[in-house]
């Protein structure tokens, strides 16, 4: 009897096992928990076996084996999804994995409880709220896959979010979190701040109405009020502003001459402002040069009137002069005198009258 043992196969199967037995690669049976031994004599069985711990079964002709024998549909459950099908697996409660469009995919029975839901995204294809944390903290599908499959997107307080499906804003989007299926579509998001912002218009040369060159620095402020249209009906709003803060700040000041700009700061404001924009209360640069320019105008006026009274001075003394001959020679000798300080030898010739009347003489005009 002995003998016999040596044409039996000896199986041995844990209760976390499953085997699948073949006969010259034809399917014969699935072998539960236990120890087997079968009957080979011509050495033609082989077994594959599986680790129920891991759920999904795997095998080169796995879809024929479904298909062709029904007795497989008591262990295995068949999941295939549409064209338009998103699968997200549930292993014991737990979501596990995410299945894309078209996929097929085949689970164990027993050991765990396997579910998975199916939702079509053909036209809705925004994630639910409650379940877009579980997908951010899925850490079983990898980054890449999950990436592939999801927008994900986080929008702080005072910020809107925007949806673009195929090139096309669909949506805005409130504070919190967000994600949507990616499958059969294109996906773009973007956040926008719709807190109060400031923009720089820095380094600004503009002539005045009367050519004075100016160079002035612009701050302004700004709120996005219309997300939508800042974003759909210009393609670049940024750029937009700064230059219409541009042409604003040319075309009042170079409107205006100096005075009436310094003079009417608020009226400046108010031309400016037809864009929302706020002309900055004070404009140091202009001021600092409308002072400079003040001051040397007062200083030519002080100039000025020295030099009249000056000439005013000499015209008096010239009139005393020709009034009073001693007081005229009087004011040779002082020349005289002005003349020798500032010589060191004087030759004379005719001696001390020559002194007296030949040396010095101021002629009337």
């Amino acid at each position: 009897m002995w003998k016999l043992w040596k044409y039996y196969t000896k199986v041995e199967v844990a209760e976390h096992e499953r085997v699948l037995l073949f006969r010259r690669d034809n399917f014969v049976r699935v072998l539960m928990p236990g120890v087997w031994r079968l009957w080979d004599p011509m050495g033609r069985l082989h077994t594959d076996k599986y680790d129920l711990t891991n759920p999904v079964f795997e095998h080169p002709i796995d879809e024929f084996l479904v298909k062709q024998h029904e007795v497989l549909t008591d262990h295995l459950q068949v999941v295939e999804l549409g064209d338009q099908d998103v699968g997200l697996v549930y292993i014991d409660q737990k979501l596990r994995d995410v299945l894309s469009p078209t996929t097929r995919k085949i689970y164990w029975k027993g050991l765990h409880d396997v579910r998975v839901d199916i939702q079509d995204v053909t036209d809705e294809f925004t994630v639910p709220r409650p379940l877009v944390s579980r997908l951010g903290h899925l850490h079983t599908v990898g980054h890449a896959r999950l990436a592939l499959a999801l927008e994900y997107l986080e929008v702080p307080d005072n910020h809107v979010g925007l949806l673009f499906v195929n090139g096309k804003l669909d949506r805005t989007l409130e504070p919190g979190a967000h994600a949507f299926w990616k499958f059969g579509r294109t996906i773009q998001t973007r956040i926008v701040d719709t807190r109060l912002q400031s923009v720089e218009v820095s380094g600004q040369e503009i002539l005045t109405k009367d050519k004075v060159s100016l160079r002035l620095n612009l701050t302004a402020s700004y709120r996005v009020a219309d997300v939508q249209t800042a974003f759909t009906q210009i393609s670049d709003f940024e750029a937009f502003l700064y230059k219409e803060l541009q042409f604003g700040l040319r075309e009042a000041v170079g409107t205006q001459t100096l005075d009436e700009i310094l003079i009417g700061k608020d009226e400046l404001g108010r031309v400016i402002d037809r864009e929302d924009i706020i002309l900055p209360g004070e404009m140091k640069v202009l001021l600092n040069q409308w002072v400079e320019s003040e001051k040397q105008a007062q200083a030519n006026l002080i100039r000025r009137r020295e030099e009249t009274a000056a000439t005013r001075s000499l015209h008096n003394t010239a009139k005393m002069l020709e009034r009073s001959p001693t007081l005229l020679r009087l004011k040779e000798l002082e020349a005289l005198e002005n003349v020798t300080e500032r010589i060191d030898k004087l030759t004379v010739f005719g001696g001390l009258d020559g002194v007296l009347h030949q040396l010095v003489k101021l002629k009337e005009d």
